[in-house]
């Protein structure tokens, strides 16, 4: 009996321990993480063109990033099953009633027909109400053609299909809408 409540106390003591590693670990980390990060192109001289790609809009009708060259782009990769990428769909659908007539938006579901269906995008679709343009990645090559390897991500593309900033991270509006800025001030 005398063992077991030595062992009980030891284990607490690890545990607790192990918690405040943890909120030290986290304090640390999370105070160099911005969620409303944007990187800027900052060398204007150097151009990025936007690799093109298609994908399929609810329609089920073929659209190219290329079909909107002379039209800024806010391009966003999604899912329904990302969390931060639900947490940025308001602001997104906001912004879109805003500068929806300046500016394209192409909300970019990777459907992969395994973890995410355009089924299952429907329905978050669906629920949700929001009425910016979706297309479906269900080959995912325009995933593939920028490299994404996490999500949310998005990039701004001015009219001249050149890549002025990307958000790595879901954004608030206010991050969003600088993004836009910087689209409509070329």
């Amino acid at each position: 009996m005398k063992n077991s409540k030595a062992v009980f106390v030891l284990v607490a003591l690890l545990f607790a321990g192990l918690l405040a590693a943890a909120a030290v670990l986290y304090g640390n980390l999370s105070s160099r993480y911005d969620s409303g990060s944007l990187t800027a192109q900052e060398d204007s001289s150097r151009v990025i063109l936007a690799p093109d790609f298609t994908v399929t809009g609810q329609d089920g009708s073929q659209t190219a990033l290329s079909d909107f060259l002379g039209t800024p782009v806010v391009l966003n990769f999604w899912a329904s099953w990302c969390g931060p990428c639900k947490s940025e769909m308001p602001a997104f659908d906001t912004a879109w009633a805003e500068y929806g007539d300046r500016v394209q938006f192409m909300m970019v579901n990777l459907t992969d027909n395994a973890r995410e269906t355009q089924a299952s995008a429907r329905d978050f679709l669906d629920g949700s109400g929001y009425s910016f343009p979706v297309f479906f990645d269900t080959g995912l090559s325009a995933a593939a053609a920028y490299g994404v390897t996490g999500i949310p991500v998005t990039y701004f593309i001015n009219a001249q299909g050149q890549i002025v900033a990307r958000a790595s991270a879901a954004m608030d509006y206010d991050t969003l809408v600088t993004g836009i800025g910087l689209l409509l001030e070329d």
